[in-house]
């Protein structure tokens, strides 16, 4: 028995699901938080279900700021989602409090728990199989983004501080460069090259922030397929999900994630750099969705740079396992050695791509505004 089982009596007691629990399971793929479904049984209706979760002490180490800046998101979401005649109960996220009033639960051992209600009759997928797959994703992450337009993201805490700070990762990467503590720097000189040759790239998006072209805004930061809930019967993306990244931000970020991970058909750490390619058809389906659900709420200049949220997006995922490689692979989780070198290769040989077809995907953002 794992340490989140140990304390899931003690968990469960300090929150009024409603109706007797009858059962508690792992759940989910992720790999941060510890998941659980919790299953209740109402004495007149259909079984119940929540979702329970010990937010991971090593990710975020102020639970507090996170969960204000989630109930402040999703009581926001809530709000307009009932004002457009929306369902509030299956469109956003909810958080159910603890029986003490808390935003969360501190257990005996000092781990933080929080509740959401599931929302039924939704699917979850890990990958874009079809072209409106990926694009209902686009749509659900649009609306997300129009529904937040006016929430004041200067309100909302830094929970993981420069997070898409791009320059900071490239001071970062400089650094791991220079020390070069296990001597890798010998196997990955065309790589370090491929960071260097680009890092005035690494401003691109801070400078028209600074510049007044881009406002901050509220991101969710981790915009892959599998944080979007699929309505089982239409497809149709309907909730957005796992709000924990939720800071301020760029728009574009949350749009270049989001074609960094769906817009091609390759694994992430795939060793044959031939089959990495980004797809366009994929490119334009997500970029009409996505502008589709913003509905007119971003500036001309956000449109404009969406190309560049992809690419730096996928450069500084790039930089980031390149780094952790020079550092001794001590963030992203690894199964075999070089799997970090292989997944810095996968992201720099998209944007290779990327850099190769820029007209075309400008002439194809420019398509999906008109």
């Amino acid at each position: 028995m794992g340490a989140a089982e140990e304390r899931l009596s003690e968990v469960l007691e300090a929150f009024d699901f409603g109706a007797p629990v009858v059962g508690a399971i792992r759940y989910g793929q992720g790999h941060i938080n510890d998941t659980f479904c919790v299953h209740t049984q109402p004495e007149d209706a259909c079984c119940r279900r929540f979702i329970l979760q010990r937010m991971s002490a090593a990710a975020f180490k102020r639970p507090d700021q996170l969960m204000e800046n989630i109930i402040g998101v999703t009581e926001y979401l809530g709000k307009k989602i009932q004002e457009n005649g929306g369902d509030r109960s299956r469109e956003a996220m909810e958080v159910l409090r603890p029986r003490n009033g808390g935003a969360f639960y501190t257990d005996a051992a000092g781990g933080a728990w929080r509740v959401y209600p599931f929302v039924e009759g939704t699917v979850c997928h890990q990958s874009a199989d079809t072209p409106e797959l990926f694009a209902a994703s686009g749509r659900a992450f649009g609306r997300f983004q129009r529904l937040l337009g006016d929430y004041p993201a200067e309100t909302l805490h830094e929970t993981i501080p420069n997070f898409h700070n791009t320059e900071d990762r490239l001071n970062k990467f400089r650094a791991a460069v220079e020390a070069d503590a296990l001597g890798r720097a010998k196997d990955c000189g065309p790589e370090i090259r491929f960071v260097l040759d680009r890092a005035q790239d690494c401003s691109a998006a801070l400078d028209a922030q600074r510049a007044g072209k881009l406002p901050l805004r509220v991101t969710h930061n981790d915009t892959k397929l599998n944080n979007v809930l699929m309505d089982g019967t239409t497809g149709e993306g309907i909730c957005v999900i796992d709000l924990d990244t939720v800071m301020p931000g760029l728009v574009i970020y949350d749009f270049g994630d989001s074609i960094r991970f769906g817009a091609n058909h390759s694994a992430e750490d795939e060793r044959d750099l031939s089959r990495v390619n980004l797809d366009l058809g994929l490119f334009e389906a997500y970029a009409a969705a996505f502008l589709e659900g913003v509905g007119g709420a971003l500036t001309e200049d956000e449109i404009a740079y969406l190309p560049w949220g992809a690419k730096l997006m996928t450069l500084e995922c790039g930089m980031r396992f390149l780094t952790d490689y020079l550092e001794g692979d001590h963030y992203f989780h690894t199964s075999r050695p070089g799997q970090n070198l292989d997944r810095c290769r996968t992201q720099f040989k998209l944007v290779e791509d990327m850099e190769r077809c820029w007209a075309e995907l400008e002439a194809i953002v420019a398509r999906c505004r008109a």
